[in-house]
């Protein structure tokens, strides 16, 4: 059944939590947080129902960092549980930081992190070829060593260093699906989706079964915005508008991008699949599957964004 309030979703990028050029300590963590409430608060004085998905890059690269130094003594994470784990790390951030505000603002809505499942399709091609990079950048020497431990491949050269890859297979469905829809019919605000979402397979028996991949966070927001019948999906990111010939003498900028025009730009390889690519996948499918308006735009214009004054408003129309 239809609910007569507007849904929203709102993705955070994994950045928009440790910055570029900052160490990443939890004070700026906590701080970066809460400089994304304002646009937040925008979304629920306009009394949307709400659910908040988040990155987490930087962050499972220092986790990552910590399995790999402890390898001799404690026993390894799979991927899968490294992304729980930081689910529920950035979750509790975001969790704490936006109650506080609603206290202080006389709001009595609640808010929950959802440890949240991402089922893929075993026979997904993807799930054998590793093309998303992970963790921090080595050294070859380091890379080599790393890589005879994990059953992943390093991807770089001498120049730029050595990433691991792993394999990122397209989402297909929440399992949590059912417990979001309760949530929003009590007025909770949710978290859910942090990193993608822990990647599973559906065995035989109808049970699920983790596996060592990851998945694009925008991508699983999108499918989260559909199964829950969101209006608007949200992409919040580092820059405020969308742009073609970015960073060049040529570039071009959106307040309102078309359809049709994103899609042409996409398969001209304007968006990289490394940056603004999978954002503007997502905005595409979800606006194919019945979305109404997908914004893209940095944290700190979100207030303005939702005003119409910035961002880039992607739209059927």
């Amino acid at each position: 059944m239809k609910h007569n309030r507007r849904t929203a979703v709102i993705a955070l990028g994994g950045n928009t939590i440790i910055r570029e050029g900052q160490e990443g300590n939890i004070h700026q963590q906590f701080e970066n947080t809460r400089n994304t409430l304002p646009g937040i608060m925008e979304l629920i004085k306009q009394q949307y129902r709400l659910v908040i998905t988040h990155g987490n890059g930087p962050q499972v690269g220092n986790l990552f960092l910590m399995v790999e130094s402890t390898r001799d003594f404690i026993p390894e994470l799979p991927l899968g549980v490294c992304v729980a784990d930081t689910q529920s790390q950035i979750g509790y951030m975001i969790q704490q930081a936006l109650q506080n505000h609603l206290i202080q603002h006389g709001y009595q809505r609640s808010v929950v992190t959802l440890i949240t499942q991402i089922v893929v399709d075993k026979n997904d091609p993807a799930l054998r070829v590793p093309k998303k990079p992970i963790g921090p950048i080595y050294s070859e020497e380091k890379a080599r060593e790393i890589e005879h431990h994990y059953p992943w491949n390093v991807f770089g050269d001498s120049e730029r260093g050595y990433r691991l890859v792993v394999p990122s297979p397209a989402p297909v469905r929440i399992v949590e699906t059912p417990v979001i829809h309760s949530l929003l019919e009590r007025d909770v605000i949710v978290i859910a989706g942090g990193g993608g979402g822990i990647p599973v397979v559906v065995e035989d028996d109808q049970t699920y079964e983790g596996v060592d991949v990851v998945v694009e966070k925008d991508l699983s927001s999108c499918v989260i915005a559909h199964d829950i019948g969101a209006e608007l999906l949200i992409i919040l990111t580092k820059v405020e508008k969308v742009a073609v010939n970015f960073n060049t003498p040529r570039e071009k900028t959106f307040t309102r991008l078309h359809i049709e025009d994103a899609m042409s730009y996409l398969e001209q390889g304007q968006f990289p699949s490394t940056t603004m690519g999978p954002k503007i996948r997502a905005a595409l499918d979800f606006l194919r599957s019945g979305g109404e308006e997908v914004i893209i735009t940095s944290a700190r214009k979100l207030k303005d964004a939702l005003a119409g004054k910035t961002g880039t408003h992607i739209v059927k129309y």
